[in-house]
C-alpha cells in the first residue's frame, strides 16, 4: 500500500508542494484524495531534499491543504497499448472519449520513450503519396521524415492536415499503414471536424486519435504528443506498421510549456519560453524515423501556427533547425481562394531527392520539379514587374511566364481539400503547364525526357 502524505504545504496554479516525502522520484505519478473522496491525478516535477513539487493534471480548486492526502504510485506515466487502439479517439492522457470500451493493453509503455540510437537509424528513402500536388510533386514527403507545416492563425491548416491524414499512403506495396493524430489545445468544433472527417471517409479505422481541447489543463497538453508518439512507436516498431504522425498545433503545446515553466518560476528565454524549448521539441521530433532491422517507420508532420506570421518566432525557428524542411502556407494565396494555400517557393523538403525517380515515383520527376520551381519563380517576378510598370513593359516571353504562374496556382496548387491526385496525375499536370512555355525555355529538362513527354500531346 503506497504511503499517504498529509503534508501539502502550498498550491500555486497547477503546482503543489508536498513536504517530508521519502523515495519519491522525478516524473513519478501520484494522486490526491480530497476530503470528499474525489481523486485527482498529479506528477512529480522536482524533488528538493524531502520536498516534492507536484504538477496537477486537473484543476486545483477545492483542494484543502489540511484535509487532502497525497499518494505516490512508484511508476512513471505510462500508456496501455494494443492494436485495438486503431479506430479509437482518446483524450490527451490516453483515456477513451468515443463512448467505446476501455482498451485492454497488450503492454504498458513509458510515454517518454527511449531515445533511438543514431547508429540504428535507417536513412529515409521511400516516397509517401499524400495526394496533394504541391507536396508530392514539389516537396516530396519520404517515409521516416519530419516535415512540418508552417501556418498562421486563421489559415486552413486543419483542412490540409485532415486531407493528408485521409489520403496518405505508401504506393505499390500492400503494407499496413496507420495514422496517429494528436490535436493539442484545439476547440471542440475543430475536434469534431477531424473525427467526422475521418469517420465519413473510413480513414478512422486506421487512425488513432488523441484530442486535447483548449479548456483542458495545460499539463495534459504537454503529455498529449508523448502519448501519441508512444502509440506510434508501438504500432511501428512492434507491429511493423508504417505510421504517419500528425501533431497540431505545436504552438499550443509550446504555450502550455511556457505556462508551466512560469508557474515554476523558471528563468524565461526568448519571448518568455523556457530555455529548454529546443531540447523539448527535439526530444519529441526525434522520435520519428526508421530503424534498421525493423519493418515499420514513423513519419511526422508537426503543424504550427506562427504567431503574427513571423517565421523567426522561437517555435518555427527551432522547429526548422530540427526537422527536414517545411511546408509554408501563404495568406496571400488564401485570400485569393487558392486551396490549399501552399506557397511552394519558400517551402522545402530536404529529403525530396531521396524519394523521387524511377522505381519510386517516375523518371521525369526530379527534372520537372526543378523546371516548375524555376518557371514559377520567374513568372512571379514577371507579375510583380507587370504590377509596377504595366503589361506593355513585358516581353512576349515574360507574358508567357506570367500566364504560367497564374495557371500553376489555379490548376496545380489549387486542387481543393477533396481531390486526391496520384503522383502520375500530378506529374502529367506539370507537363501540361510546362507546354505553355516554348520548348527551348525548358533548360532544366533533358532532351530525352522532352522528346518523350513534352511532345506527347
Amino acid at each position: 500500500m503506497p504511503k499517504e502524505y498529509r503534508t501539502i504545504q502550498e498550491v500555486a496554479g497547477p503546482l503543489m508542494i508536498v513536504r517530508d516525502v521519502e523515495n519519491v522520484t522525478y516524473n513519478e505519478l501520484g494522486e490526491i484524495e480530497l476530503a470528499n473522496g474525489e481523486v485527482r491525478r498529479c506528477r512529480v516535477l522536482e524533488v528538493d531534499g524531502s520536498n516534492a513539487v507536484v504538477q496537477l493534471f486537473e484543476s486545483s480548486t477545492g483542494i484543502n491543504l489540511s484535509d487532502s492526502k497525497v499518494r505516490f504510485s512508484g511508476r512513471q506515466m505510462e500508456l496501455g497499448v494494443s492494436s485495438d487502439m486503431l479506430g479509437r479517439v482518446f483524450d490527451g492522457l490516453g483515456r477513451p472519449i468515443d463512448g467505446g470500451p476501455e482498451i485492454i493493453p497488450e503492454k504498458r509503455l513509458d510515454v517518454n520513450g527511449a531515445p533511438m540510437n543514431p547508429a540504428a537509424r535507417a536513412f529515409p528513402s521511400e516516397f509517401i503519396q499524400t495526394g496533394v500536388s504541391a507536396i508530392d510533386g514539389l516537396n516530396t514527403l519520404v517515409r521516416g521524415q519530419k516535415l512540418p507545416i508552417f501556418s498562421g492563425s486563421g489559415l486552413p491548416h486543419a483542412e490540409l492536415a485532415a486531407q493528408i491524414a485521409r489520403q496518405a499512403k505508401v504506393r505499390g506495396k500492400d503494407e499496413s499503414f496507420a495514422v496517429v493524430f494528436a490535436a493539442m489545445g484545439i476547440t471542440f468544433e475543430e475536434s469534431n471536424f477531424f473525427v467526422e472527417s475521418f469517420r465519413e471517409t473510413g480513414a478512422l479505422d486506421r487512425t488513432v486519435m488523441f484530442s486535447n481541447l483548449a479548456n483542458d489543463p495545460a499539463v495534459e497538453r504537454i503529455a498529449t504528443p508523448k502519448m501519441a508518439l508512444t502509440a506510434a512507436e508501438y504500432l511501428a516498431f512492434e507491429k511493423g506498421m508504417h505510421v504517419l504522425v500528425i501533431l497540431t498545433d505545436i504552438t499550443n503545446y509550446a504555450d502550455a510549456l511556457r505556462e508551466v515553466s512560469a508557474a515554476r518560476k523558471e528563468v524565461p528565454g526568448r519571448r518568455g519560453y523556457p530555455g529548454y524549448l529546443y531540447t523539448d521539441l527535439a526530444t519529441m521530433y526525434e522520435r520519428a524515423g526508421r530503424q534498421k532491422g525493423k519493418d515499420g517507420s514513423i513519419t511526422m508532420i508537426p503543424i504550427l501556427s506562427m504567431p503574427e506570421d513571423d517565421k523567426t518566432h522561437p517555435i518555427p525557428d527551432l522547429t526548422g533547425y530540427i526537422t527536414e524542411g517545411q511546408i509554408m502556407l501563404s495568406r496571400d494565396l488564401y485570400r485569393r481562394g487558392i486551396q490549399p494555400p501552399v506557397d511552394v517557393l519558400p517551402s522545402l523538403s530536404r529529403l525530396k531527392d531521396k524519394g523521387t525517380g524511377e522505381g519510386k515515383t517516375r523518371k521525369d520527376h526530379a527534372n520537372t520539379m526543378n523546371q516548375l520551381f524555376a518557371a514559377y519563380s520567374r513568372g512571379k517576378d514577371a507579375k510583380e514587374l507587370m504590377t509596377i510598370l504595366g503589361e506593355a513593359a513585358l516581353t512576349d516571353i515574360d507574358l508567357l511566364y506570367a500566364k504560367f504562374a497564374d495557371e500553376f496556382e489555379k490548376r496545380y496548387v489549387n486542387q481543393g481539400y477533396e481531390c486526391n491526385r496520384s503522383i502520375e496525375e500530378t506529374l502529367d499536370l506539370g507537363w501540361e503547364l510546362l507546354r505553355i512555355l516554348p520548348r527551348n525555355e525548358l533548360k532544366r529538362i533533358s532532351d530525352a525526357l522532352l522528346d518523350e513527354y513534352y511532345d506527347k500531346k
